[in-house]
């Protein structure tokens, strides 16, 4: 987290890269989804893919946070 207030460009830039973030996310999800599915998935491929879901969440929150305005301040 920064040290000072957020300006209206980075917090559109924070919006539009949360966007991209979670339509990565939902692609994800249905990828992950349609390799369960497969009776001979690739496990190797499906816990790449996981992981990444796990990053993806982790970079959204951390974005979702940057968004909210420090009370302190």
């Amino acid at each position: 987290m920064s040290d000072h207030p957020l300006d209206n460009v980075e917090i559109l830039a924070l919006h539009n890269r949360l966007q991209l973030l979670r339509q990565e996310h939902r692609d994800l999800d249905q990828a992950i989804a349609a390799l369960q599915l497969a009776p001979t998935s690739d496990q190797f491929q499906l816990r790449r893919l996981k992981k990444r879901k796990l990053l993806l969440k982790d970079m959204i929150r951390r974005f979702e946070s940057e968004l909210i305005p420090d009370l302190d301040a």
